[in-house]
């Protein structure tokens, strides 16, 4: 029997004593001291003696902070599998990803008939085992629509999936029979016995059956981690027992198990907390030690298993990652993949997802991913609205690990941003110092797809785009070369990055000079869209009009279900002037008829909160440009296009005021005229209908925002950089990414690359 390579971990077999309620979080919490790895309970619900088990475990993981946590093994005949499910699932969350299901057909059938289970024979109960870990993986797959399960145990119509645990839960089968092996090796994630009741079939007999059973199944016999029960072991003299000896004995025997029959992982009974100090401290490391070097010798690496060997795709070759990014690649197949392969709007299926944690190991992910013939995106907070952060068969480079937010001098407010952070944690953190930075509408977009592009947020008439306050970046080139850029160092690309940054290389960190502002005041008005255009009209006048300090956006809807259309402005006034907001306010309230009207006084990050969930994906037809001044033609058209279906949301955002204070030339972002950016939103199924209404409204818009643009074609690109910032940027692109790697963000390159990337 091989060594599988499997992640070694050290552990408790513990009991669940009432009589002593504290005594099995004290053993755990020794554990946790001692380095082990886990604390797994015993679970028999019948016996009058014990604690529940998973009310124990709950309380075990409140109390300690790093060991996982398990029963050893769960009575299925007492825990129906969808209650246990979610059980799992709570625990995991609340833990932050350190639950594991040990699961057993359960024994003692006298005593779960008293304890009011089902009356099964071993055969039923083992047919219902394999219908809980069916059930129960089910409902742990949110990426799904309601389950259903018509099974001789459990039958279950249109329950709704979930929670999704935070990790995938390994189920490890407590198993000893020729039958309940097969299962193991055929469905589970680990094989959990006890040593002591090896005995028929014979360790290596067992091990045998798993792997046959495995390779049946269409697996690998590396799938199934071997874990193994110790009852009652000791440290002291030799009898010539198994683990009763010396800690020498101890080394020798487990390294053993390890090397030659594949186990990985050991719980200890005894609930003896000196036992476990002496087996953390010293067993331990000695018995990592002899391993990784058997492993280095023989070449044994970290198996993947058969579920994302399976799903690899073409064009990328998986085994020539770079083994600082093994622990950041995420595949297909594997249980954090529906997490990543989304952006917020957008459907995603990557053929790999790579987190690097800093610069270097972005710069090993550019690198590896241009030796391969995919596509690549460049991911920071996954919001995405345009679509470039995700694709289907490629390659993403997701920046969320690199999040740190760093406040480098409060008293000028120069701040350092990772470009993973979310907008929401940087309001909250720079609001601590009494300092904020303008950053769109919503607290969970990213740092860097936003401080790339330009940064039209609710501080913007005040204080200006995102990109005008970034006076240095890290950024990561398509040679792999790892660079700073400020006024001195590479000025041009400074220049570059701020507003088509994602055309030059991967910008890791920005370094930005954030401003003083304490409370705002936030406002919502309602008002009836009746008469749409005139809302349009007049609502553009009076934010012109309006003092610096009051940015507006402005979200139109057509009217449905018997309720008709409405456009619903959000303010925020840059101050805490409570006598001058109101002015503003209630100037803005004449846009007309007002159907609803409320303000608050709030820091910052109050209004970009960021509400949390996952990104789940979806598709989206939007459409973007720039206005001047919101004119009866611009007000008429925009109002039309709403009602005629073309489009189900139009958004309008105020910029103007210090946002064109900047010349046109100072950087990429050469749009300093214009008081609003404008998108319309549809599905894909009306998409001529917008494009064709869109196009008709084009000739009145003055250039385009490309974060919010779904449309490749070439000519949006001169829409987003008018001559000459577009001809500076090509002379740039061939400079700093002559090969265009970096195509899928709006690809700046020459004309025939620009045609080409846009098909």
């Amino acid at each position: 029997m091989p060594d599988y390579g499997h992640e070694l971990m050290f552990g408790t077999f513990t009991t669940p004593s009432a009589k002593d309620p504290q005594h099995a979080v004290a053993i755990a919490q020794a554990a946790e001291a001692a380095g082990l790895d886990a604390v797994t309970i015993q679970d028999h619900p019948y016996n009058s003696d014990f604690l529940d088990t998973y009310t124990l475990l709950t309380w075990i993981a409140a109390k300690t902070s790093r060991i996982r946590v398990a029963a050893n093994v769960t009575n299925l005949p007492l825990r129906p599998p969808v209650v246990l499910a979610k059980a799992a699932a709570s625990i995991d969350l609340l833990s932050g990803g350190r639950f594991e299901m040990g699961l057993g057909a359960g024994g003692f059938g006298d005593a779960i008939k008293a304890a009011g289970g089902p009356d099964l024979t071993a055969g039923q109960r083992v047919d219902a085992l394999q219908e809980a870990i069916e059930v129960m993986r089910s409902i742990w797959d949110t990426s799904r629509a309601g389950l259903k399960h018509e099974g001789e145990h459990y039958k279950i119509n249109g329950l709704r999936r979930g929670p999704r645990p935070a990790h995938e839960i390994g189920i490890w089968l407590g198993a000893y029979k020729p039958r309940m092996l097969g299962i193991t090796g055929a469905k589970a994630d680990g094989w959990l016995p006890s040593w002591e009741y090896l005995k028929t079939p014979t360790l290596a007999e067992s091990n045998a059956m798993i792997d046959e059973a495995a390779i049946a199944a269409g697996r690998q016999p590396s799938d199934i981690k071997r874990l193994l029960n110790i009852g009652r072991p000791a440290i002291g003299a030799s009898d010539g027992a198994f683990l009763q000896g010396p800690a020498s004995q101890w080394v020798e025997q487990l390294s053993e198990l390890i090397l030659e029959h594949g186990f990985s992982g050991f719980f200890f009974g005894g609930d003896d907390a000196d036992l476990l100090r002496v087996v953390g401290e010293e067993i331990a490391p000695e018995v990592r030690s002899i391993v990784s070097k058997a492993r280095a010798g023989a070449g044994t690496a970290a198996p993947r298993r058969s579920a994302v060997l399976s799903k690899r795709m073409e064009g990328i070759d998986y085994d020539a990652l770079p083994q600082a990014l093994t622990d950041r690649a995420i595949e297909p197949g594997d249980f954090r993949y529906e997490g990543v392969r989304h952006s917020y709007v957008w459907s995603g299926r990557p053929g790999l997802v790579i987190k690097p944690e800093t610069a270097e190991e972005v710069s090993a992910a550019v690198l590896y991913a241009r030796a391969q013939a995919v596509p690549l995106s460049v991911r920071s907070g996954g919001h995405g609205i345009s679509g470039r952060s995700t694709n289907r068969g490629g390659i993403v480079i997701d920046l969320g690990a690199m999040n740190g937010i760093e406040v480098l001098d409060a008293q000028t407010g120069l701040v350092r941003l990772g470009a993973g952070a979310r907008w929401s944690e940087v309001a909250a953190k720079l609001g601590e110092h009494g300092l904020a930075m303008s950053s769109g509408d919503y607290g969970g977009v990213g740092v860097g797809g936003l401080a790339t592009a330009g940064g039209l947020g609710y501080l913007a008439r005040k204080f200006g785009l995102t990109i005008d306050h970034v006076v240095a970046a890290e950024i990561v080139l398509a040679d792999g070369r790892i660079v700073r850029v400020d006024k001195d160092n590479e000025p041009d690309l400074l220049w570059a990055i701020r507003g088509a940054g994602g055309n030059f290389g991967v910008v890791t960190a920005f370094e930005l000079e954030a401003y003083r502002l304490g409370d705002v005041i936030q406002a919502v008005q309602v008002f009836d869209g009746t008469d749409m255009a005139s809302v349009l009209e007049r609502w553009g006048t009076l934010v012109e009009a309006s003092p610096r300090e009051l940015t507006s956006f402005l979200m139109a809807v057509p009217g449905n279900s018997g309720q008709g259309p409405m456009a619903q402005a959000i303010s925020v006034y840059a101050g805490a002037d409570r006598d001058a907001a109101a002015e503003a306010i209630n100037a803005l309230g004449e846009a007309g008829p007002i159907l609803d009207q409320r303000a608050y006084l709030t820091p910052y990050a109050g209004v970009v909160a960021h509400p949390g969930g996952e990104h789940r994906g979806g598709s989206a037809v939007i459409r973007s440009g720039l206005v001047d001044h919101f004119t009866p033609e611009i007000a008429a058209r925009a109002s039309g296009l709403l009602a005629s279906g073309a489009a189900n949301l139009l958004q309008i955002r105020s910029v103007g005021g210090a946002v064109n204070d900047i010349a046109a030339d100072a950087m990429a972002y050469p749009h300093r005229t214009q008081n609003f950016s404008m998108i319309a939103a549809g599905s894909r199924g009306q998409s001529d209908l917008l494009d064709a209404q869109w196009g008709e409204l084009r000739p009145l818009l003055n250039g385009m925002y490309l974060n919010f643009e779904t449309d490749t074609h070439p000519d949006r690109l001169l829409e987003a950089f008018p001559e000459p910032a577009l001809s500076r940027l090509r002379t740039l692109k061939r400079r700093y990414d002559p090969d265009n790697v970096f195509n899928m963000n709006f690809a700046i390159g020459t004309e025939a690359d620009e045609v080409q990337a846009a098909e």
